[in-house]
């Protein structure tokens, strides 16, 4: 099996098991195959629209454990939406999202700032206590960059343009399969 495949199940597998109050055991060549520290991101959409996400942007575990973690916050414990049912299930897709190492990003102004981004990045903002990311994939809905850091700076709590204020901006690429 392919590991876009491998871990989509492993998702899926966890997100029913804990919708059913079962215990699933995982497989030891899982545990192996995938038991580099990695930090991951687990999107559920339903119909297309976000039913939700979660996940971490430091690797701190396993990626199996990571992936097992999300998927189940995701389909849980994500505060914006309601815990999800057993009948809105099959109508989920799951999306992974495994991130590199996120990077500082150095730049001199927000002109600089403008010029350093493109659409392949995830971009962590970070302002005193505040802080927000958008996966690479949000870029689908907002190309402008000025309107993605703009709404990234809202998702952070801070005003629309709190990036152009000397925002500690990193950077980080993901490799992401759905179903």
């Amino acid at each position: 099996m392919e590991k876009s495949k491998e871990l989509l199940k492993l998702a899926r597998d966890m997100i029913k098991s804990h919708l059913y109050g079962e215990k699933i055991k995982v497989n030891d060549e899982i545990k192996k195959k995938y038991s580099k520290k990695q930090a991951c991101f687990v999107t559920l959409t339903e119909k297309g629209k976000l039913r939700g996400c979660i996940g971490s942007l430091q690797a701190c575990q396993e990626l199996w454990k990571d992936i097992i973690d999300n998927s189940i916050h995701a389909a849980f414990d994500d505060a914006r939406f309601d815990s999800l049912s057993k009948n809105e299930l099959d109508k989920i897709k799951i999306e992974i999202s495994i991130l590199s190492i996120p990077l500082k990003l150095k730049y001199t102004d927000p002109d600089d700032l403008i010029n350093k981004i493109d659409n392949k990045m995830g971009i962590v903002l970070k302002s005193g206590l505040y802080s927000a990311t958008f996966l690479p994939q949000v870029w689908e809905e907002l190309p402008n960059k000025i309107e993605f850091l703009e709404n990234l700076s809202r998702k952070a709590g801070l005003s629309c343009d709190a990036w152009k204020q000397g925002c500690e901006i990193m950077f980080y690429r993901v490799e992401s399969f759905k179903e």
